[in-house]
């Protein structure tokens, strides 16, 4: 393919074919382009098995506050990524909570109302008060900064018991109180048990204990050597699982499950922080200035606090998974019907799960779980936007043979015509009964394209659905009027730099919408993170720009290009925040004049796809060492919602 601008009146286009070398020779040079007009290159164009980590005593310092790595280690960095300070509020590389949403690359708190009510169970507060579900407890608390719940269910009058956790300050041994209706007592003293207590639980135990920088050690001791602490004690003789993400501000908004006899067995201790003289050396200095061993890093449990530990990482240690924007997170988040990594790499099907300890927790759940409300909570959000997953169609990477300039090429995958109703979410940008441009439609009245390719004046334009022949509706065709066109407000023409555009859709009479419902229309998701999708990942580009014959393209095409990264190297100074590049290096494939404005289409694991580059600009059509320019979408994301809404924009992190 090769990319093009639109100058004064002509927009860049994909060519999605690719000739062959035998072919090429002889016909073809660089001085004999079969497109003349050059991309906006002068701008003069239009606008291993799970383990329990050991638990070395840790001690802090006042220290800077950039995460570091002293020493060399094979599963952590890079040290760009360290100087970030990445936490779990870095909504760019994890997701937010339900409770939160992801405003400028960071999670801050929702308002409580804006949690789901559907299919959700009360809880009880600290204060005394029920709130409808945990999401709005959590968000509450995520306000206030400290803990809200005390316990699902009812039972919630002033008087009444509420859930708390200690830790004996003579054997550090955690112990937690859960209410009960039906106690006499009004609730069950437990202690927990050692099997699968960590550092992220020991961090929230502390916390709670009015220790901002969690523990210094996840330990335990035998039940037996309890009776010798020397003041006689009384220690309950039953203990319960507690699973901690890292993320809670008490050990009420762990899961609580697998109540047991303690017997002789080990009990869960934690050793909080406290002030003392700096270490000669520091493993690993935490966001939160927190120091950890450097052995506890990169292994998906949450030891700084704040999950600093794990956002930067070369690969994982002890049988943790590493997301492909770096994150690592515990084995246990395999399968579990939650996404973790961003682009759903933990849910698919070929990684094991431990069925028979997923089974196990389910029997002996005796409270209910928090981790199976978020989840309940995020699948309520994500089903609120239907988006990247085009209706019922297939995509045969075939060969096709066709005649042109009296020879015969071959369009091969890389540069195919797409089936008539294929790219779902592909229009055609319609001024003056001509097509020059395309673009990408994101869902409700709602179509995303390069500001070059528009104007402000929406009468001029009209937005075609569903077309496949450039000059020729079929069945499926739905032609829509515009009513306002919103270029971004730092384009410049000169340079391409911020080549976006949104433009409005006008609603149906009497209706709220703008679109008569036709399955051959679908909108594709708009990503709000630049990291959801990692150079040489393979996308698609579409559209009826000139193709290598330098005649433009009667139906359709696509082509796959695979994303470049440091994109500065070959167009230097040219190249502005903002954009980024995809193609072939060999100038194969490329976008090219007509394509302007189309989509540059990415597939995540779970077969969501999103709008992640529009066409721009680009030196010529296909020129070797100079892929396609792309306006990165995700770079533009809270420009988006501000426009569109919400609901409108993100599937997750609404």
């Amino acid at each position: 393919m090769f990319v093009k601008m639109k100058s004064a009146g002509v927009s860049v286009f994909l060519v999605f074919l690719m000739i062959s070398r035998s072919e090429m020779s002889g016909k073809l040079s660089n001085d004999e382009d079969p497109t003349p007009m050059e991309k906006v290159t002068h701008v003069q164009e239009k606008q291993q098995t799970t383990t329990t980590p050991p638990t070395t005593p840790v001690v802090t310092s006042p220290a800077p506050t950039t995460p570091e790595a002293p020493e060399e280690d094979e599963f952590l960095g890079p040290s760009e990524c360290l100087k970030k300070k990445f936490t779990r509020g870095s909504c760019d590389l994890v997701f937010c909570r339900p409770w939160e949403r992801c405003i400028d690359g960071h999670c801050s708190c929702k308002p409580p109302y804006l949690c789901p009510a559907e299919g959700v169970h009360s809880v009880c507060g600290l204060d005394n008060k029920n709130y409808r579900s945990y999401c709005q407890v959590m968000a509450l608390s995520c306000y206030k900064q400290r803990p809200a719940m005390s316990h699902f269910g009812g039972n919630c009058e002033e008087g009444q018991p509420k859930f708390t956790s200690t830790i004996d300050p003579d054997t550090g041994v955690v112990k937690i109180f859960i209410p009960d209706p039906v106690s006499p007592e009004g609730g069950t003293e437990l202690l927990v048990c050692r099997k699968i207590w960590n550092m992220a639980a020991a961090n929230v135990a502390c916390k709670n204990d009015g220790n901002p920088l969690g523990a210094v050690t996840a330990d335990s001791r035998l039940y037996s050597s309890l009776t010798t602490a020397g003041d006689n004690k009384k220690f309950p003789k039953q203990c319960v699982s507690v699973r901690c993400q890292g993320y809670e501000t008490s050990l009420a908004e762990c899961e609580i499950y697998d109540k047991t006899s303690v017997g002789n067995r080990k009990v869960a201790t934690a050793t909080c922080h406290k002030a003392s003289l700096a270490p000669d050396e520091c493993g690993f200095r935490c966001a939160n200035t927190k120091c950890v061993p450097l052995n506890l890093t990169c292994d998906g449990v949450d030891d700084c606090g704040d999950l600093s530990d794990e956002m930067c990482c070369k690969k994982c240690r002890n049988g943790g998974f590493r997301c492909r924007t770096g994150v690592c997170v515990h084995p246990e988040a395999l399968r579990d019907e939650q996404i973790d990594c961003l682009d759903g790499e933990d849910e698919l099907t070929k990684h094991p799960i431990n069925k028979p300890e997923v089974e196990h927790k389910l029997k002996h759940l005796e409270y209910s779980s928090p981790k199976n409300e978020t989840r309940d909570d995020r699948i309520h959000l994500e089903a609120k936007l239907y988006c990247g997953i085009p209706n019922a169609t297939t995509v045969d990477d075939v060969e096709v043979e066709q005649r042109a300039l009296g020879g015969r090429f071959k369009r091969v995958v890389g540069g195919v015509p797409a089936n008539p109703t294929q790219i779902q979410w592909q229009i055609a940008l319609v001024e003056n009964k001509k097509i020059d441009c395309g673009g990408a439609y994101i869902g409700g009245c709602w179509v995303i394209t390069a500001a070059h390719c528009v104007r402000p004046s929406p009468s001029a334009f009209r937005v075609k659905f569903s077309l496949w022949r450039k000059f020729e509706a079929q069945d499926t065709t739905d032609i829509v009027p515009v009513e306002d066109i919103r270029i971004h407000p730092k384009y410049n023409a000169n340079t391409y730099e911020n080549d976006i555009a949104l433009v409005k859709l006008k609603k149906l009479p009497f209706k709220d919408k703008c679109l008569v419902d036709n399955p051959a229309v679908s909108a594709v998701c708009v990503p709000w993170s630049s990291q959801l999708f990692q150079p040489n990942h393979t996308c698609s580009i579409s559209g009826w720009g000139r193709t290598a014959t330098g005649r433009a393209a009667q139906v359709l095409l696509w082509a796959n290009v695979s994303l470049i990264a440091d994109c500065q190297r070959f167009y230097n100074d040219r190249f502005k925040p903002g954009m980024m590049c995809a193609g072939d290096l060999d100038g194969s494939v490329d976008s090219c004049q007509g394509d302007s404005g189309g989509p540059l289409v990415c597939e995540d694991e779970l077969g969501v796809s999103y709008l992640w580059g529009v066409v721009s600009w680009g030196e010529r059509c296909g020129q070797p060492g100079f892929p396609g320019v792309y306006t990165q979408v995700a770079h533009y994301f809270e420009w988006i919602r501000l426009h569109t809404g919400w609901p409108a924009v993100t599937k997750f992190n609404s």
